[in-house]
């Protein structure tokens, strides 16, 4: 079972990568739960809207300093943002692959895709294991090949915060730009 912090504590992934969102960056945390991201990328000085369909959990955010949450089903809703609204884009453990497209066309010139969830392989340690919620190998190279430039890929097995299959990426919209990453 996790802990409660493991469950609250931002993504190693997101942290790791957070540098190259600046600060005062307008930043949409797409499906994102509790806000564990959100509040990470606000506290790092970033405007952040929260979206989630699970109104009970977006609750926890009402008090955040720098984030707005909006409650919507991203899934059974049209897209609720105009293209190249937000300096970058964080999804986490989250995969409707219908909102590829919409999710690379709201970043503006700049902007940092931050995306990490779970792949084919996770089945063998729980949920998901429904292939529809399970990136195929190197799914995300192909979602944002021609469109972004990757900065970091990884895909395969992790042990933290608990054992899954996942994959991950960090891409730009445009030229990399140098960022001290701690």
């Amino acid at each position: 079972m996790e802990s409660a912090h493991a469950l609250s504590a931002p993504s190693p992934w997101i942290v790791r990568w957070a540098p190259l969102v600046a600060p005062g960056a307008e930043v949409l945390d797409l499906a994102c739960g509790a806000g564990r991201h959100a509040r990470h990328l606000a506290a790092r000085g970033c405007t952040v809207v929260a979206i989630d369909r699970d109104a009970e959990a977006i609750a926890a955010l009402a008090t955040v300093a720098g984030v707005f949450t909006r409650r919507a089903d991203l899934e059974g809703e049209p897209w609720p943002f105009a293209p190249a609204s937000f300096d970058a884009v964080v999804v986490a453990n989250y995969l409707h692959r219908p909102l590829f497209a919409p999710i690379l066309d709201a970043l503006r010139p700049g902007g940092v895709l931050l995306y990490e969830t779970f792949m084919v392989g996770n089945e063998r340690f729980g949920r998901p294991s429904n292939p529809d919620f399970l990136l195929r190998p190197g799914e995300l190279l192909e979602v944002v090949r021609g469109r972004l430039e990757v900065v970091a890929f990884e895909q395969g097995e992790t042990a933290t915060p608990r054992a899954a299959a996942v994959q991950r990426i960090c891409a730009l919209n445009g030229p990399a730009r140098r960022a001290t990453l701690g």
